[in-house]
């Protein structure tokens, strides 16, 4: 069955003509992508190779008025002798239209000098020829046609529809630090309300109402300029200058009035401007493409601006060519030579030239990701040749072909909102509506979230992320910097050194730490209002804890989680607990009861250790914690207790609003030698429905600083994860979570499930667990960073108490799994079992687990080896990329070839020659 055709809208674009040549090579195309060619050759391999013999589609010559005026020889290069105008056209049919754009020679070169390696770069289409590119079908592998179709009719594609892949990023490692730059200022607040910025080098230009230059090493405003009353700037960019040297000094400024303006950012004067050049519209975006700027208006008015004589293009001149793409602009990039333009969902691309000879709509139709929301990102990755990624408004990124314009793949990696992409070395630095920033290795399938921070103030949308190409080649440093609503710009380390480092580290701790395994159990039970007495007494039920720490197996730790050891559903007791409304005569037996309750616990535990425990060793009693109902009792054995320290306590009051405990969480966090352990336990929001309330519980759970920080670097790396300093739950190398943590079986009538139950048919009611639905379905779910063993025993609530039945009552809750264990250690926590044990005094059923836990003790000597190493490594990897940035950056913004990038760059190492 044919799959739909993706969506398509009516345009004034008409549909390029195709030669019967052109169709040929659509046919050798579609035979590589159905044989032996896969996506995972090298983009060489993939790319059509130009036709030699082609003379029938060659454009008629140019008139001389035409031809590009010639520019001077770049710094550093032998100037070529003149090229002939009488060279053929034919030679220059592909790369004289970009040739353009290459400020190398002084005329538009022979193609090998454009074929500098760049197959290796995100150009990835400069060596196809230009009719070529015209004769591919949008979004979709082009059908084979018939031996005999020699038509220019184009025929319909077959389209296959890429359906999103809800596969969610790994969260399991994800390092939390900022990645502030290491030397020179991390912030810059604007003092005003701009909205767009550039950056090039040790300058950052940010404009709105004013538009500032600033310094990213020092943080020196060099140049404010106002603009006239009610007048604002809409699009700003760097210009290109005829030598390297010069980048970043002069910016080109599009107005809300269609005005162009350059400024001089040394002198901070208006050298040339450009009124009403865009008919009095406002300029929304300005691009760079080698050494040409391209501007763009509301109503889709596409200006080329060349260069003059001096290499570069002017705003004194008119621009060389207009073109026209739709109104309704919501992103745009150049690729390549080309520019890509969203509509809402649609993306367009066309391919504007100085000459404007070549068809300027690349494709037929326009591609759109099926299942995805507005385009309003977009990035390409230096590592992922021949691939566009575009980001969507509801948190989706489309991957896109660049050879045959194809979608790769539609991957959810988030539910906010996308507000910038940026491609920076390997990776995709992803910018949200909610401030956060993420960092995103894309090598494999699922993503992996490398880094998840705050990097604008909550609440303030990040409005652009830019990875700069100069950076590296201007100031030996790879830097991001990212501008948001809260007016400041942030200047971030794009290698992340601290996280390349600190994982080196982690890397190699069998070398300096030696490592001992002791063993845990955890219990979790809502013990429904019970007391010891209770137990006690009842007939099932009096055994049960001698008989548990019997068979424990004596363990190291013994941590008890108890919910609702008052009663919760006493709904006077529970309003006089909040409201504090006590009589004077009984003020304190409230809080005195509770104390009893807790206290009669614990008494209880100790002394069911000391009867039963089947070691030598005692135990001793090393932290409780209580909150209205949640009781938290840890024990170790007296043999580890001189090896733990830095003991802390926490507690999350989340009923309520936050202001009543009957809801939250207790946690307790210590080390073990030099490794950090957490415990927390939870009761979240009850009912059936409150799937959200219950998801923000533990939310606020886990995004809580709870904790003392770490103040001394190294501590925290040797002792802490993710970049933390131990304020966080998720900051400690072996955290176990567990509680009543109240999910439910989504979709499913009570007698469905308890017959579920009956049959053992476990699996068909586990597909429907709250939680488990959760982990699948919601990237920002907090739990996604934790693991649990899977489920084999019978859902733990709800029971009438003393039986063995499911909820009778009036109510007949459905049966749920609402109590467990969860646990992250990064490979150091292992859990052994994970069971459900018969009690029947409460409605729920306890659960226990057993854990393995390494913890490790750190031989400082080793240590400061292995950290030298790590630092000498990294510079290593710092040198190998920072020279790869050069290169990238003089071949695939400045339009260089590789001989010329590289003679550029060993010029530059030499004493430097000023800007």
């Amino acid at each position: 069955m044919q799959a739909p055709r993706p969506k398509s809208t009516a345009t004034n674009f008409e549909p390029p003509p195709v030669h019967h040549s052109i169709s040929v090579r659509r046919g050798q195309r579609t035979e590589e992508r159905n044989g032996a060619v896969s996506l995972g050759r090298s983009l060489d391999e993939a790319r059509p190779k130009p036709a030699s013999k082609i003379t029938s589609m060659e454009p008629p010559p140019r008139p001389v008025s035409m031809i590009a005026p010639p520019r001077p020889p770049r710094p550093g290069v032998q100037a070529p002798a003149q090229i002939s105008a009488q060279i053929p056209e034919r030679r220059q049919s592909t790369v004289a239209r970009r040739a353009s754009s290459n400020p190398t020679t002084q005329q538009p070169p022979l193609p090998a000098t454009r074929t500098h390696g760049r197959s290796g770069t995100v150009d990835s289409r400069i060596e196809r020829p230009t009719m070529d590119i015209r004769s591919l079908a949008p979004a979709i592998a082009p059908v084979k046609p018939a031996p005999s179709a020699t038509s220019n009719q184009i025929p319909v594609p077959k389209v296959e529809a890429v359906a999103p892949v809800v596969t969610y990023p790994d969260c399991s490692s994800t390092n939390r630090r900022a990645p502030f730059v290491k030397r020179g200022i991390e912030e810059i607040a604007t003092k005003y309300d701009p909205r767009i910025f550039d950056v090039c080098g040790e300058n950052v230009c940010t404009s709105g109402q004013l538009t500032r230059v600033w310094n990213v090493l020092d943080g020196e405003l060099i140049m404010s300029l106002a603009h006239t009353e009610g007048i604002k700037a809409t699009s700003v960019a760097f210009k290109p200058a005829a030598d390297p040297q010069n980048e970043g000094w002069k910016v080109w400024i599009g107005t809300t009035s269609g005005e162009i303006m350059e400024v001089d950012v040394e002198t901070h004067e208006i050298t040339n401007s450009k009124g009403g050049i865009h008919g009095r519209r406002e300029v929304i975006r300005m691009y760079r493409h080698f050494n040409e700027m391209w501007t763009l208006d509301e109503l889709g008015t596409l200006l080329v601006w060349g260069p003059d004589d001096t290499g570069v293009p002017n705003v004194t001149g008119n621009p060389h060519q207009s073109f026209k793409v739709p109104r309704d602009h919501t992103f745009s990039m150049v690729v390549g030579s080309e520019l890509w333009h969203a509509t809402g969902k649609e993306v367009r691309i066309f391919a504007p030239t100085l000459h404007g000879r070549d068809q300027f709509q690349v494709l037929i139709r326009p591609l759109v990701a099926e299942g995805a929301g507005e385009v309003t990102a977009g990035s390409q990755v230096k590592t992922q040749p021949g691939k566009v990624y575009l980001g969507h408004s509801d948190g989706k990124v489309s991957i896109w072909s660049t050879i045959d314009y194809s979608c790769l793949a539609v991957l959810s990696i988030s539910t906010w909102k996308i507000n910038a992409l940026a491609g920076v070395g390997q990776r995709i630095w992803v910018g949200y509506n909610n401030g956060r920033t993420c960092v995103y290795e894309i090598s494999e399938t699922p993503w992996t979230i490398l880094k998840e921070w705050q990097a604008h103030s909550p609440g303030n949308p990040v409005l652009g992320v830019k990875a700069d190409p100069a950076s590296c080649y201007r100031l030996d440093r790879l830097q991001v910097v990212s501008l948001g609503a809260d007016n400041k710009l942030k200047i971030w380390d794009g290698l992340l050194e601290d996280d390349w480092v600190e994982d080196e580290m982690k890397s190699k701790d069998t070398e300096y730490c030696e490592f001992d395994e002791i063993r845990a159990m955890v219990f979790t039970w809502n013990a429904g209002a019970s007391t010891p007495s209770s137990l006690r007494y009842s007939h099932n039920d009096g055994e049960f804890f001698p008989d548990l720490i019997k068979s424990s197996g004596a363990p190291d730790i013994l941590i008890f989680g108890f919910q609702e050891l008052v009663d919760l559903e006493d709904k006077t007791a529970t309003a006089k607990r909040f409201l504090k409304v006590k009589k004077k005569k009984e003020e304190g037996t409230d809080q005195e009861r509770m104390s009893h309750q807790y206290r009669d616990w614990r008494d209880f535990l100790k002394k069911t250790l000391d009867d039963y425990s089947p070691t030598d060793d005692l135990y001793h009693l090393l932290h409780t914690a209580p909150l209205v109902g949640l009781f938290q009792c840890v024990f170790v054995k007296s043999s580890l207790r001189d090896r733990i320290r830095n003991l802390n306590a926490a507690e999350v009051k989340r009923g309520m609003g936050g202001y009543h405990g009957n809801k939250g969480a207790v946690a307790v966090r210590f080390q073990i030698d030099d490794s950090s352990v957490c415990f927390v336990n939870c009761h979240l929001a009850a009912g059936q429905s409150q799937a959200s309330a219950r998801h923000n519980d533990i939310a606020e759970i886990l995004d809580s600083s709870l904790f003392p920080a770490e103040r001394d670097p190294g501590v925290r790396i040797d002792s802490f994860a993710g970049g933390g300093d131990g304020t966080l739950v998720v900051d400690h190398e072996l955290c176990i979570l567990n509680g009543d943590l109240n999910y439910r079986i989504d979709t499913m009538s009570r007698d469905t499930v308890v017959g579920a139950v009956k049959q053992n048919n476990l699996s068909k009611l586990l597909e429907r667990d709250q939680l488990l639905v959760a982990r699948r379905r919601n990237p920002t779910f907090k739990l996604r960073a934790f693991e649990e063993l899977p489920i084999t025993f019978a859902p733990t609530y709800k029971y009438d108490v003393g039986t063995d039945n499911y909820d009778s009552s009036e109510k007949k809750r459905s049966p749920a799994w609402c109590d467990r264990l969860l646990f992250r250690g990064r490979g150091r926590v292992q859990q052994l079992d994970y069971r459900r044990h018969e009690v029947y005094v409460s409605d729920h059923r306890p659960v226990t687990g057993n854990f393995r836990l390494w913890v490790k003790r750190v031989n400082h000597s080793a240590r400061a080896k292995a950290w030298m190493e790590s630092q000498q490594s990294f510079e290593v990897v710092r040198e190998r990329e920072t020279a790869d940035e050069k290169l990238h950056y003089l071949m695939t913004t400045c339009g260089y070839d590789e001989a010329t990038s590289k003679q550029l760059i060993r010029e530059r190492a030499k004493p430097h020659r000023g800007h």
